[in-house]
């Protein structure tokens, strides 16, 4: 591991003594909202895991574990059924009791137009509760890895929604509010004490929470802290102030782990970091290009992939914490090659003939839009990025926020150039071709900004979900694969590595998700 010295300068985050118990943590960046179902993003699902639950979950391996549901299965009967059985005697925190009533209504408030799970769902057509303990699943066809798609979808008690007027999905990216923004009421191992958004969130230990004989639960109260400066993140670490930090900056990585009564533990990450260009716009915002989009032409898309010097990224800005990439997903995931992961060697001359052939010698102007609280060096890579696109004559001006306000702008479609990372907690491609390639319409491309759409290759992604010909799947899989690579729809960067900073107190091992699931640390 690097060692480096960094100057950090101490502030005080107003935190007193804690308990062996209570686990101070901070990270980055804060959870959007913790309406289960109006984001999918890494953050919001961490928080909201510690207060929901699935009806079932990954290990640090992979594998699955059951959480809300015991068993499932295929129907003999009927492949297009799959059967879930719940876990008898929960309890949502207000006491009313888990029924198949309330696991109905979550999947179809998912499966709303709001929902930012929905593409998650699409291969279902029904939800239907055959007992108080017992759910179907009715799918368009049978759809062998359906349970895949449920390891980040929350079930909310059905009549504290119609209580509180939540029954629909916030719309979050028109910047609506609602009661189930800021308030809980799961069946998971901590409750929601106190919530304010972007400064402290305080859960407690669920005293009711059906898990407590199986897991630690050595962790009574957790103090969570958003710290978006990487210096004073870790300087609250350094001083005792935070317990754990889920994302330690790389140039600081020997400090942490050198300083005594500190550890650092690390695990490739399921999450690829790349760039998104509107390829389909007549014309572009943010260009300096009059009538014209220069990204629709793929000559410039590829050099624009050539001017990139994933190593330099990785050696300089990331210090070795990355695998550079060539597609949009890591090795977990069913689809990924080798062959397809072939990242493209810089090539600053051999780009700049291809923006000459393109009509583009002279270059033009664009705006890249990047988080500065989401990502490993997020705002970093985005500097290394203009500074190399500029050598091709493409003049980056860089629009660096934070991800309320970066998150929104793909959403709605408002960007031309922009960073995102995506995760992949299904492991299968099906997952990134649903949220990242298909035309956005309807219930899938939600993430999709680019413009690109191609009905042959959308009617390819649909029938994924129901091809149950493992093999003729995959196959499907690579051509997907292989035509995404030949428009370079996308400008792959690397695959993140995870680094958790952390006292030597505390005994877990990193998710490669990155959502740490407090139940399971133990508190020396």
């Amino acid at each position: 591991m690097l060692r480096t010295t960094a100057l950090v300068t101490i502030v005080s985050l107003a935190a007193g003594a804690a308990s062996a118990e209570t686990l101070r943590w901070a990270r980055a960046g804060d959870a959007l909202t913790l309406d289960p179902h109006a984001q999918n993003e890494g953050p919001t699902h961490t928080l909201n895991h510690q207060i929901y639950e699935p009806l079932l979950i990954r290990d640090t391996t992979g594998a699955f574990e059951p959480a809300l549901a015991t068993e499932w299965s295929v129907n003999e009967d009927d492949p297009n059924i799959w059967t879930f059985k719940l876990r008898e005697g929960v309890k949502f925190h207000d006491g009313a009791d888990l029924t198949a009533e309330d696991v109905v209504f979550s999947f179809k408030r998912a499966q709303s137009e709001n929902s930012a799970m929905k593409e998650l769902l699409t291969s279902i057509e029904d939800v239907r509760a055959v007992d108080d303990l017992t759910v179907e699943f009715v799918t368009d066809g049978p759809n062998p890895i359906l349970p895949n798609n449920f390891t980040n979808l929350f079930v909310m008690d059905k009549g504290w929604a119609e209580e509180n007027d939540v029954t629909e999905v916030q719309n979050f990216a028109d910047g609506q509010t609602t009661f189930a923004t800021t308030n809980t009421n799961g069946t998971g191992p901590f409750t929601l004490t106190s919530r304010e958004a972007d400064v402290r969130t305080v859960l407690e230990q669920n005293p009711d929470y059906w898990g407590a004989g199986e897991f630690p639960m050595d962790v009574t109260r957790i103090e969570f802290t958003p710290i978006q400066n990487a210096a004073t993140r870790v300087a609250a670490l350094l001083s005792g102030e935070v317990d754990f930090i889920q994302d330690v900056p790389v140039q600081d990585l020997g400090r942490v782990d050198g300083t005594g009564g500190l550890v650092v533990k690390d695990t490739p990450q399921n999450r690829t970091i790349f760039l998104g260009m509107n390829i389909g716009a007549d014309d572009l915002t943010t260009d300096s290009v009059d009538g014209a989009n220069p990204l629709s032409d793929v000559r410039v898309r590829r050099a624009m992939d050539m001017a990139i010097d994933r190593a330099a990224i990785q050696q300089v800005v990331m210090r070795g914490q990355s695998a550079p990439a060539g597609m949009i997903a890591p090795p977990f995931v069913n689809g990924w090659t080798e062959e397809l992961d072939q990242i493209t060697e810089a090539d600053t001359e051999g780009a700049k003939a291809l923006m000459e052939e393109a009509g583009y010698g002279d270059g033009f102007t664009l705006q890249l839009d990047c988080p500065n609280d989401r990502y490993v060096n997020d705002e970093a890579i985005c500097q290394a990025v203009a500074g190399m696109l500029g050598q091709i004559g493409i003049k980056v001006n860089l629009n660096a926020q934070t991800k309320a306000l970066h998150f929104p702008l793909i959403e709605n479609g408002r960007t031309d150039f922009y960073m995102l990372g995506w995760g992949v907690p299904t492991y299968d491609s099906e997952y990134v071709f649903n949220f990242l390639v298909h035309t956005k319409e309807g219930d899938r491309g939600s993430w999709n900004p680019t413009g690109f759409s191609d009905p042959e290759l959308d009617a390819k992604i649909e029938a994924l979900a129901s091809e149950v010909d493992l093999e003729a799947r995959n196959a499907a899989i690579d051509e997907i694969w292989q035509r995404v690579q030949e428009e370079q729809l996308y400008l792959p960067l690397h695959h993140q590595v995870l680094n958790w900073g952390m006292t030597d107190a505390i005994q877990t091992e990193v998710d490669p998700e990155d959502q740490p699931k407090f139940k399971h640390f133990t508190m020396n």
